[in-house]
C-alpha cells in the first residue's frame, strides 16, 4: 500500500514535560517525512525544554532532566522542523487535540509565525477511535499484528501511526487514499483554533466553547463587552489561541469600514 499524496505527508510525534499546551515544553520530537513518490526522510531530535521535566512525565517515556540537559533548545532547532514540515501536511496520533496545538505554541514562542493555511490534519487516532475504539499499542497488534516496542518513544510512535495508517487503509474500503478526506474523516468539530476554544459553527462563524460567552459569536461578544478580548490575551491560553481572536477583532474592524 502507498498514500496517494499531492504534496508531502509530515508524520509527527512529540514527547512532552506534561500535557498543558500552553505552559508544557518538547522534550523529544520525532518526524518521518513521506514525499508523494514514496520516499521517505526521517529525523529524531532530544530537546532541552528549558524547564525541569517532572518525574511523572519521565516515568511515562523515560526522558530525564540529565538526558536533555546538553541536548539543543527547540530555539536552536526550530529552523531545522520548520524546514521539514513547511511544505507538508500533518499527520499523527492525537494530534489535532495535542501534538499540533503544542508544536505551534513551540514555533510561535520563537516567532515562526505558523499555521494551517494550505495545509491540512490526518489524526490516526480519530480514525482509529471511530472504528476500533482501541490505543496506540491495541491499534499497532490490531492493525499490524506486531507488539509497540518501546512505547512512549517518539520514533517508535511516529512509525506505527504511519503504519496503522497504511493498514487502516487497506482494512476499510469506505477510507479514500487521499489526504484531504482522511483529514476530513479524522476531524471532530471544525476548530477556528487548534486547541478548540474557538469553533467554527453550522453558519461558519467562530463562536466560544468555553466559559460564560459559551455559544455565542466571537464577534458578538467582543462587540458587546471589549475587555473580555484584553482578558483572553493577558490570560493563560495558548499563543495560537490568541492570534486567532487577533484576526477575528481585526477582521471585524475592517469590516466596518
Amino acid at each position: 500500500m502507498k498514500l496517494n499524496l499531492k504534496k508531502p505527508l509530515v508524520f509527527f510525534d512529540l514527547e512532552t514535560t506534561g500535557i498543558n499546551i500552553a505552559k508544557d515544553r518538547i522534550v523529544e520530537i520525532s518526524i518521518l517525512k513521506v514525499f508523494p513518490n514514496g520516499n521517505k526522510e526521517s529525523k529524531t531530535w532530544l530537546v532541552n525544554p528549558e524547564m525541569e521535566i517532572p518525574k511523572e512525565s519521565s516515568d511515562i517515556h523515560g526522558i530525564t532532566n540529565e538526558r536533555v540537559v546538553t541536548e539543543p533548545t527547540f530555539k536552536e532547532l526550530s529552523s531545522q522542523v520548520y524546514e521539514m514540515i513547511k511544505d507538508s501536511d500533518l499527520a499523527g496520533f492525537n494530534s489535532n487535540r495535542f501534538d499540533i496545538p503544542l508544536l505551534a505554541e513551540e514555533l510561535l514562542r520563537v516567532g515562526v509565525d505558523f499555521d494551517m493555511k494550505n495545509r491540512v490534519a490526518v489524526d490516526v487516532q480519530v480514525i482509529f477511535h471511530k472504528k476500533e475504539q482501541r490505543t496506540l499499542s491495541a491499534g499497532y497488534k490490531f492493525y499490524c499484528d506486531k507488539d509497540l516496542e518501546n512505547a512512549h518513544s517518539a520514533e517508535a510512535d511516529t512509525l506505527a501511526t504511519y503504519e496503522i495508517l497504511l493498514a487502516q487503509l487497506e482494512k476499510y474500503d469506505d477510507l479514500e487514499n487521499d489526504v484531504q478526506s482522511l483529514s476530513s474523516y479524522s476531524s471532530h468539530h471544525k476548530r477556528a483554533d487548534f486547541a478548540g476554544f474557538i469553533q467554527f459553527n453550522e453558519d461558519e462563524e467562530e463562536c466560544f466553547t468555553f466559559g460564560k460567552y459559551k455559544g455565542r459569536k466571537v464577534t458578538d461578544v467582543l462587540a458587546e463587552n471589549p475587555g473580555y478580548y484584553s482578558w483572553i490575551q493577558n490570560a493563560d491560553f495558548p499563543l495560537f489561541t490568541k492570534k486567532v481572536l487577533t484576526q477575528i477583532k481585526l477582521r471585524s474592524l475592517n469590516n466596518k469600514f
